[in-house]
């Protein structure tokens, strides 16, 4: 909401360029997207590696009373 009340203000003191930015947001977002999917890639494996790793803890660690 803030993000369009914000475009909205730029529409009123700068219309070219809130139009301008209207249009080149598709293009950044997809250029973006890559590196958006390569950061959630990175955060599973991360957290699949602590996951391993604290694995023995949980199996010694035994059930909770």
């Amino acid at each position: 909401m803030a993000a369009f009340l914000l475009w909205l203000l730029l529409l009123v003191f700068c219309w070219p360029l809130a139009l301008l930015a209207l249009v080149l947001y598709p293009i950044v977002w997809l250029l973006t997207l890559p590196f958006r999917l390569v950061g959630i890639t990175v955060g599973a494996v991360f957290a699949l590696l602590g996951a391993m790793l604290m694995l023995p803890a949980r199996v010694l660690r035994g059930k909770p009373a």
